[in-house]
């Protein structure tokens, strides 16, 4: 464990001030004003109140009232007054840290007693207290779009390009269910996705966030997750899919059915003879798909070929395929081939359990106890292996995540939230579980083919198996303390452990692994401390909202460096440093009219690099006879980790204005800058063997500038719309830590130059339309644009030629959303279609360097004429269906709600 007295001492410190500033990021608020309708004038003492609920208050003498620690949701709200008729406004969205205006407008009692007037709310086109870029999407809007996951749901938000918000690297989002993080610390990844069924709403913030969220520089997602009601309720959906494409040269899919089968339910409701006091909320699923990439089960590991193009007689040359020698001839190969069974190389299977119970054991007091279960596994494509699948890495990853939550109600103003979280996960590698299975053969068998020839037998050889398991305290106070501020502050400690062991698979010894000394085992258990505080306070006047905050940051890595770097592996060690960084964070949103509102923000953001880049290579193992064939899985040869890395450090800057057009149509314009520096990288070292290895440091730089418009038409009259661009330049002197390194292993001198990011999309649209009505039928269609990512143009003459100077073919993809309530025996049954790349589009992921192109390679033409040295044709070795995103998928299915 940890001994560091400096650790001990702050979380001492921790657990003394946690019950005094007692979850911030999981509520919302309702605030407004009472008039009297004829005379405009303000009532003071009108009582209001949220419907089945104990949450009201009633106005001030000024007329005002507002209603904090709301969960996201829909709402219907009443307001009574003696001598006034009552009122109802319904549908009242309540979203995370935003207030709802609901003005009330009470007219006189003329009529009978106990007429309620009932009214509808509109949804806002202007939020007047954004004061920075996020975007809200409720349950009901992910039930209407044509997509599966909550990454899909993100995907599709301005300034989110295939998970990377606005320029930043793929691990600077936090995510977090209910306000607690999921990211697995060891890579920075969403350890636990929630399903879509599970889902209340999904809060994206890509602008600068408040100083409440931390450990993350480019964005946060917020998941809160559904809970039970006072009657129950249930839903089951299940579909099966296909992939239907003209494309079958590049993927090799099978004729007929290819399994895509998915099953999810619900069911929610109040614990029987428990009475009102205890409800639940439980969702499952089960997904199970071969993917879209297929190989041919021509050879399994323990095959090989000859030397075929070496053999004196050519009589001499032969093949093996499943243990039984062949004759080589090319129409016997291509035969072999062509009537191999289709085997998928991608496929997948996940299934996740969610179990939500909340208890109100007093009117001001509310427990959530809440477990997300979820086991997946897959096959990653390896080109190479396209004849011989069976040789591939199986990768395993299970995690569970556990919250216990307490909500305490103080005072109508002052509310606070506790919350004590366990996460693990667990991911395994390997092609067979047992190192001493039979199956193992040597890795020379690897090196059976030649180069553009596919693997003829051989398997993956290193076994890779790491977890995380963090325990987590935290606790959040907010206070509405007068009708313009409210104050939110809060305390986090997490503690974590990892551990990792990989090695080598080495079937010619007797022990099939080698010793702890080597580069090719290596073991490592580490716990590191993040604790956190933060204070922020939202103001909100009539013409001004601010929300001012700043945060605090500590980490202890629990890690060692060498103090020799000419012999790492030898050297003495110190105990790394800890380090702590402070980040204010402010926004303003300036009304400018009625229905226009201005925002500006300016933040200072610190994040720890995934532990990854901490721990790497534990040892300090330098191998000078480290072989490309079968490198370590997760590391990079002769690299060595730092666990003195200090925070990365982003400054975002950010101005926006929302307009609302008219009673349908909004509009929003946001303009943004981010300066990022200590970003990750490498340095490269010499051993005083000549051996060059590469260090992790904080070297890289870059900037990010961009653009965002959006538009949108409410829903009405069974028509919804919204459209999004984004044009951004993301620039830096390294997308990939290991440039350094990998360009002195290369030969190759690092340049100091400012080039595009790897995921440097300069422009990106998204549309969506939305045509029917509720329970009847709809429409919804999702259309996006993306020009290409950068590309190093490279060739055989020069390598490589500018880094990242060349573009990759622009994207376009069209997804289909078709349902169609029915009732059958009082049983309401939705049949639904799903279409994915309606038009079957050839969206290009990778390309070729000297092309510049998926489908197409001027490298056959060095190969003078002659045949690999394997069973393949050279244009089918050029052939990579792994440059391609997926073809036209397509899913029918049906659901029932009861």
């Amino acid at each position: 464990m940890v001994s560091s007295k400096c650790v001990k001492n702050a979380w001492l410190m921790f657990f003394l001030l946690l019950p005094a500033t007692l979850l911030a990021g999981t509520t919302g608020k309702i605030a407004g004003k009472a008039v009297d309708t004829s005379t405009g004038e303000s009532l003071a003492g009108v009582n209001v109140f949220i419907e089945n609920t104990v949450m009201g208050a009633a106005t001030d003498a000024d007329g005002n009232y507002f209603i904090i620690g709301i969960p996201p949701g829909e709402y219907d709200l009443v307001a009574s007054y003696i001598g006034y008729r009552d009122l109802k406004i319904h549908k009242i969205n309540v979203n995370l840290d935003k207030t709802s205006i609901i003005n009330i407008e009470m007219q006189s009692a003329t009529l009978e007693l106990g007429e309620t007037i009932e009214v509808t709310a509109e949804r806002p086109l202007v939020r007047k207290d954004l004061t920075s870029t996020e975007s809200t999407v409720d349950r009901e809007l992910i039930e209407m779009l044509p997509v599966e996951s909550l990454s899909g749901v993100v995907n599709l938000q301005a300034g989110v390009v295939e998970g990377h918000f606005r320029g930043g690297r793929f691990d600077e989002v936090l995510y977090m269910i209910n306000g607690v993080s999921v990211n697995d610390v060891y890579d920075g990844s969403n350890a636990i996705e929630v399903e879509n069924n599970s889902i209340q709403e999904v809060n994206v913030i890509s602008g600068t966030f408040n100083a409440e969220y931390g450990q993350a520089m480019s964005g946060v997602v917020n998941v809160v997750t559904r809970y039970g009601g006072e009657i129950f309720e249930g839903s089951l959906s299940a579909y099966a899919g296909n992939y239907l494409t003209g494309n079958d040269d590049i993927f090799w899919n099978p004729a007929g059915l290819n399994s895509d089968i998915n099953v999810q339910g619900t069911l929610s409701g109040p614990i029987p003879f428990l009475g009102r006091k205890v409800s639940f909320f439980a969702s499952g699923r089960f997904n199970n798909a071969n993917g879209y990439i297929y190989g041919k089960d021509v050879f399994v590991p323990g095959d090989h070929t000859t030397d075929f193009l070496l053999v004196d007689k050519p009589e001499d040359r032969q093949f093996m395929s499943h243990g039984q020698l062949y004759p080589y001839s090319d129409s016997l190969a291509q035969k072999m081939i062509d009537e191999a069974e289709a085997i998928s190389m991608n496929s997948s299977e996940h299934y996740t359990v969610d179990l939500r119970v909340t208890y109100k054991p007093f009117t001001r007091d509310k427990i959530n106890i809440e477990g997300i279960y979820q086991n997946q596994n897959w096959k990653s494509y390896e080109h190479e292996f396209r004849l011989n699948p069976s040789g591939t890495y199986n990768y395993y990853q299970w995690g569970f995540t556990n919250t216990l939550s307490w909500n305490h109600i103080y005072s109508p103003s002052t509310f606070s939230d506790v919350n004590f979280s366990y996460f693990y996960t667990d991911f395994q590698q390997y092609v067979y579980k047992d190192l001493f299975d039979s199956r193992y053969v040597l890795k020379t068998r690897l090196q059976d083919t030649g180069a553009a020839a596919f693997n003829s037998g051989g398997q993956d050889m290193w076994q890779f198996r790491r977890n995380t398991t963090s325990y987590l305290v935290k606790g959040d106070l907010t206070s509405q303390i007068n009708l313009n501020h409210q104050i939110k502050m809060g305390l986090e400690g997490r503690q974590h452990r990892l551990r990792m062991h990989e090695y080598e698979v080495i079937p010619e010894s007797a022990t099939r692994i080698a010793p702890l000394t080597s580069f090719q085992n290596n073991i490592y258990e580490h716990h590191p401390v993040e604790l956190s505080a933060y204070f922020q306070d939202k103001m909100e006047f009539e013409d001004l909202v601010i929300n001012a905050g700043m945060r605090y940051d500590y980490f202890d890595p629990d890690g060692e460096v060498p103090l020799d770097f000419s012999r790492p592996n030898q050297s003495e060690r110190r105990k790394a440093k800890s380090s702590g960084q402070a980040s204010p964070r402010l926004g303003l949103a300036y009304p400018v009219s009625e229905t226009g509102v201005i925002h500006a923000s300016y933040g200072h953001f610190f994040q720890t690099p995934s532990f990854f880049y901490l721990y790497t290579n534990p040892e300090f193992d330098i191998d000078p006879l480290q072989s490309s064939v079968s490198p370590p899985p997760q590391s990079v040869r002769n690299t060595i980790g730092n666990a003195d890395l200090k925070p990365q450090r982003t400054t975002i800057y950010e101005i926006g204005l929302q307009q609302q057009i008219s009673m349908l149509y909004g509009l929003s314009l946001t303009v943004y800058f981010k300066d990022i520096r200590n970003l990750l990288g490498s340095e490269v070292h010499r051993s005083l063997e000549g051996i060059r290895y590469g260090r992790y440091i904080n070297r890289d730089y870059g900037y990010i500038r961009g653009i965002t418009l959006e538009f949108e038409r409410r829903y009405f009259e069974g028509i919804a719309a919204s459209i999004d661009y984004t044009f951004q330049v993301a620039k830096g002197n390294a997308s990939d830590p290991n440039n350094a390194f990998l360009d002195a292993e290369g030969d190759r001198e690092t340049e100091k130059q400012v080039v595009p990011l790897d995921w440097d999309r300069r422009h990106q649209i998204n549309a969506s339309l939305n045509l029917g009505r509720p329970q009847n039928y709809l429409f919804s269609v999702v259309v996006r644009y993306g020009s290409g990512f950068p590309y190093t143009p490279a060739s055989r003459v020069v390598q490589p030629l500018v880094e990242n100077g060349g573009r990759k073919p622009s994207i376009f993809n069209i997804d289909l959303y078709i349902t169609k309530d029915l009732r059958f025996f009082r049983q309401a049954v939705t049949f639904f279609l799903r279409v994915y790349n309606v038009l079957d589009h050839l969206n290009e992921r990778d390309v070729f360097s000297d092309t510049g192109r998926s489908g197409y390679s001027t490298e056959p033409l060095y190969f003078g004429g002659e045949k690999p040295r394997g069973i393949n044709s050279l244009e089918q070795y050029y052939i990579r269906p792994e440059f391609y995103y997926e073809p036209r998928l397509i899913q029918l299915g049906l659901e029932l709600k009861y």
